[in-house]
């Protein structure tokens, strides 16, 4: 992992140096004074993620954090796409070399792109999953399942609300959380009173919640004695019965290298009645759907936000995103509610799941 982001951190750095020789060579006949601005503006820019999340802690103001957090997250993606554009048009002037204000070009390309991207963000899509069972539900359950909500700096008060109302609006008796609710601190959390927003959930079985990578980032006890102030319900490591009989495994995170095995877990269930497992990260589902798991959620994927990084997830995980019915179990890796960084989809889309659980015998659901 560390090697991955060291060679991320190297390509980021290379892609900023040539997009800052390009606007150089734009502004070559401008003074020296005005181009020593734009570039120290724009090495401000393009570090500004990097200092907003070495200072997440350093108590920093609300509004410059995320100012930082936002105007940096926004320019990871546009170098992103400014290279790509960048690299077409420079190799266009070779056989085209009349064609001049290629960077103009592509900046206009990349902006419209994160136009649509930001659009595409905002605008989630909603999974409605049918589940039959050949085990015994008392009742068809309504199970609505989120991850990756990343709640700080990039996602505040204000989205969580809408969030909150995208999931009252399904009428929910269960609300699964998959992890990766908190960003990177609780701090803005705390700061923005985000929990007289999280007590609004309603669902009469109750809302849990597995830990994700990102409770461990902002501080896994300081989460969990905040999410004791909220309806949700933390699984580590454990097991819930709610009333229709269905089982609710709540798997630590990797994070946690001494988290139980599944096996283990599914040892204190009645396996001849339902079993959910929430689990952040979907690694093994082999392992999964053999130790007889009827559904497991997962999340952490986000299915690589945009393109073409979601390429990469889906070569790394088994299921990268979306539902799956393997040969016993059915599993259903979520993009992500929200995401992490970057307010863009480009490429793959949010999305939040709701599950219609029912028995195959007319006499459960009943």
């Amino acid at each position: 992992m560390k090697l991955f982001f060291l060679l991320f951190f190297a390509a980021y750095v290379g892609g900023n140096i040539y997009i800052f020789i390009r606007l150089m060579q734009l502004l070559s006949g401008m003074s020296w004074p005005l181009k020593t601005i734009v570039a120290v503006l724009f090495w401000a820019v393009a570090f500004a993620m990097v200092i907003a999340l070495f200072a997440r802690n350093a108590g920093l103001p609300d509004v410059v954090m995320r100012m930082l957090y936002q105007v940096g997250s926004v320019w990871m993606v546009f170098t992103l796409y400014m290279v790509l554009a960048l690299l077409v048009f420079d190799v266009a002037k070779i056989f085209i070399p009349s064609m001049r204000f290629g960077l103009l070009y592509a900046a206009g390309i990349t902006i419209s792109l994160l136009v649509f991207g930001y659009w595409n963000y905002r605008h989630p899509k909603v999974e409605h999953i049918d589940i039959v069972l050949d085990k015994p539900v008392k009742e068809v359950l309504t199970i609505v399942a989120v991850s990756d909500v990343h709640l700080g700096d990039g996602t505040d008060k204000k989205a969580l609300m809408r969030y909150v109302k995208m999931i009252n609006e399904q009428k929910p008796d269960v609300v699964l959380i998959g992890g990766d609710l908190i960003d990177n601190s609780l701090r803005p959390v705390v700061n923005q009173n985000m929990a007289e927003v999280l007590s609004q959930l309603q669902a009469p079985q109750g809302v849990y919640m597995v830990a994700g990578n990102h409770e461990y980032i902002s501080g896994i006890e300081a989460v969990k004695e905040y999410l004791a102030t909220t309806p949700i319900t933390l699984l580590q490591d454990s097991v819930v019965m709610l009333p229709s009989g269905v089982q609710i495994v709540g798997r630590d995170d990797v994070m946690n290298r001494r988290r139980a095995s599944l096996s283990s877990l599914l040892e204190r269930c009645d396996m001849s009645m339902p079993v959910i497992v929430i689990d952040h990260q979907p690694y093994h589902l082999q392992q999964v759907d053999d130790a007889g798991v009827d559904l497991q959620f997962s999340g952490h994927t986000h299915h690589g936000q945009v393109w073409p990084i979601n390429l990469l997830t889906d070569h790394i995980f088994e299921q990268s995103h979306g539902y799956r019915e393997w040969s016993r179990a059915k599993i259903y890796v979520s993009s992500g509610l929200s995401l992490w960084g970057p307010p863009f989809r480009i490429g793959t889309k949010s999305d939040m799941a709701v599950f219609r659980l029912k028995s195959n015998s007319p006499q459960s659901n009943q």
